[in-house]
């Protein structure tokens, strides 16, 4: 008894904080929300959405082989299988040129299609591959660049015959990693204890530290040219391309909501200056003037998921990718656009 007591005790002090954290926050609310719940049936986690030239049709893949397709721009998801026998691997990135696409994932699988996904084949690869594949991205017709989970960075220009490996070393097992437009990656070690950065002719990642004690949780490459970075406690941290002292090229650590302890998972660029921040627990945040004031998209709080990553294709078109198959498609404002 005196433990059943106990345990309701601590119960209702864990509700009560989480009460009081929500009631603390000072974040002002938006004044429009512009994303829908799609109904998916899975629950895996979401990993990454691509489109093909058509702009209506377009593959998402996240765990346990899922694989959907959409004819009309996201608004409803087929459900698509691919026969693998008993093996059980996870979709990790899915990236399109024109019709040609390319997915992978882990235990190590690349699939590849010509004709917008129509039919897709298996690329065999090496058993001696540094890692399992992690990243891929379509740069062009037959070409393209895949990144694995241990830092391994490699080239086609023959539809997946022949590979170049543009890292000499791997970097170790990373958090995540992003790929700028130029070819530029940076990546988060899987601890968050440091960073690296490699940029196109370079032979090694060059690692970095942390620009605080709290661990890095996500970093990326921002549409108004700066970088950003996600760390423990709710913060997010832009770099300064102007800044004088190389060593220190990071401006002031930002804290968007403060009286809040939930996890920032990541960041996208819907314009230049309009930044959405993603976190645990349906926590949504925006800042329509480049990261000085942010509002709150309480509407979300709502959704039981994780919001692990966004994703922009254009101003009106968006996705936040979550766990247990939670999918939000962006609606914009048309009547006050």
């Amino acid at each position: 008894m005196n433990s059943f007591v106990k345990k309701l005790k601590q119960f209702l002090i864990f509700c009560a904080v989480v009460v009081f954290a929500a009631g603390c926050s000072n974040v002002p609310n938006v004044s429009y929300n512009p994303w829908r719940v799609v109904d998916l049936p899975t629950d895996a986690v979401l990993s990454d959405i691509a489109f093909t030239d058509d702009g209506n049709h377009g593959w998402l893949v996240g765990s346990r082989t899922t694989l959907f397709e959409t004819q009309d721009g996201g608004e409803t998801w087929e459900e698509r299988t691919f026969d693998l026998g008993e093996e059980k691997v996870s979709f990790t990135s899915v990236s399109f040129f024109g019709q040609e696409g390319w997915i992978v994932g882990k235990p190590s699988i690349l699939l590849h299609t010509t004709n917008g996904g129509n039919s897709w084949d298996r690329i065999p690869l090496s058993s001696k591959l540094p890692g399992s594949p992690y990243k891929i991205f379509a740069l062009g017709r037959n070409q393209a660049e895949m990144a694995t989970d241990v830092g391994a960075i490699y080239l086609t220009k023959d539809g997946a015959k022949n590979w170049k490996a543009l890292v000499q070393e791997a970097v170790g097992v990373v958090r995540n990693m992003e790929r700028s437009p130029d070819g530029s990656y940076i990546a988060v070690s899987a601890k968050g204890n440091f960073y690296s950065t490699w940029e196109p002719g370079e032979t090694a990642w060059q690692p970095h530290q942390r620009t605080s004690s709290h661990r890095l949780q996500n970093m990326g490459f921002g549409a108004d040219g700066r970088q950003w970075l996600l760390a423990r406690g709710g913060q997010i941290q832009f770099s300064n391309p102007n800044a004088e002292d190389e060593e220190s090229p990071w401006d002031e650590v930002i804290y968007p909501e403060f009286s809040t302890s939930w996890g920032l998972l990541d960041v996208a660029y819907r314009t230049p200056e309009e930044i959405w921040v993603s976190g645990g627990s349906g926590n949504l945040l925006v800042s329509e003037d480049g990261g000085e004031s942010w509002q709150k998209d309480r509407a979300v709080e709502s959704v039981p998921t994780n919001l692990y990553k966004i994703l922009f294709m254009g101003q009106d078109k968006g996705f936040i990718l979550g766990d247990r198959g939670i999918l939000l498609r962006y609606e914009p404002d048309l009547e006050n656009a």
